[in-house]
């Protein structure tokens, strides 16, 4: 929908650096049932949204950092699947036309004999890369000229899919030095798996690294436990791929506003979703770290679903605001639900033509 000089590469490699683009980037996510309620409102068949609206300008690619215990299934029922998964975790997922949601009901490791016993499933090992898949991703994002991103997730995140986060935050407490060690297990691994894409021949342009430490309405660790325990781990991953000459995109949803400082301290370069919901907004964010922090997304959903004043009224009141001097990139607050209409996201998208280009 916008005609450009820049390539996607170009341009995302422009924001994360300092440097002021033609446009925008914009990159998003839709649900499952977005994409079924939108081609009966006229998104054409067999194209996918983020083609039609040039919202896919990242691609992202992974290895396996799980501990590689075996799958079992232990109960399968319509819309329902118990099992034990890689992390050695027992999981119910309930399966919607959106996809699925997790319960975890019981867990492998539950303290520090658990874990010597299986710390070295954390090793890194060839059976975690699908040469052939990764390959293909690579080359497909290459002749998209699409900013290519090795992703994973961070320490914290996947520390509770193996222990249960009750249980993680108190050792976090409790017994820090096993926490500190799950981590620094982890941060290993994950910058092994880069290691042996690049050893391949894969060429990336920026790291992401996932790890989810907010809820609604605060983190779920305090400042002071994140820089005790978390920051070491998010500085040795951010100053690695520095070496690398990446830059490091962090995603983190809900509230994690009192930990922005600390992000920087680590090193990250940009963070994403700004989740609007969660009472994060870019209008207020940009004066505090404008120049030291790209802001990647913040376009709330619900006012997406709403009324086309209420969508022009979230795209022209932040957009102005969060697109001065570079160092923003377009995304929603999270993914895009099926209650906004075709029409409210093609506005969005021509609003954002307006507002977001450079010159």
């Amino acid at each position: 929908m916008t005609n450009s000089a820049m390539t996607s590469r170009e341009r995302v490699a422009a924001v994360l650096n300092g440097d002021v683009p033609d446009r925008i980037p914009r990159h998003d996510a839709y649900w499952t049932t977005t994409v079924q309620a939108w081609r009966g409102q006229g998104l054409p068949d067999g194209v996918d949204p983020n083609s039609y609206f040039g919202t896919d300008e990242i691609a992202y690619i992974r290895g396996d950092y799980t501990m590689q215990f075996p799958e079992r299934v232990v109960e399968e029922a319509p819309g329902m699947r118990m099992y034990w998964d890689g992390y050695g975790a027992l999981r119910r997922d309930l399966y919607t036309a959106n996809g699925w949601t997790s319960q975890w009901l019981d867990f492998t490791i539950k303290n520090a004999e658990d874990w010597a016993r299986h710390r070295h499933r954390m090793r890194f090992d060839p059976s975690r890369v699908s040469e052939d898949a990764v390959r293909a991703e690579h080359a497909s994002a290459r002749a998209k000229n699409r900013f290519v991103c090795y992703t994973c997730h961070g320490c914290f995140h996947p520390t509770w899919m193996k222990i249960g986060m009750e249980n993680e935050l108190m050792l976090m407490l409790d017994r820090p030095e096993l926490i500190a060690d799950m981590y620094a297990a982890h941060t290993e691994l994950v910058i092994d798996l880069y290691r042996a894409m690049r050893d391949m021949g894969l060429e990336f342009d920026g790291a992401r690294m996932a790890d989810d430490l907010g809820y609604h309405s605060a983190p779920l660790i305090s400042p002071e436990l994140y820089r005790e325990l978390v920051l070491p781990y998010h500085r040795r991953f951010c100053d690695f791929f520095a070496g690398e000459g990446l830059k490091t995109i962090l995603h983190s949803d809900g509230n994690v506003a009192p930990l922005i400082d600390h992000f920087l301290d680590a090193g990250f370069t940009a963070l994403h979703p700004l989740d609007a919901k969660a009472g994060l907004d870019v209008r207020k964010l940009k004066p505090l770290y404008g120049d030291r922090l790209v802001l990647f997304g913040n376009i709330d959903v619900r006012k997406l679903a709403g009324s086309r004043e209420d969508v022009e009224e979230e795209i022209a009141e932040k957009v102005p605001v969060a697109r001065e001097n570079g160092r923003y990139i377009y995304h929603s607050d999270h993914s895009v639900p099926s209650d906004v209409p075709l029409e409210n996201y093609r506005l969005a998208m021509e609003l954002l033509d307006r507002y977001g280009t450079y010159g």
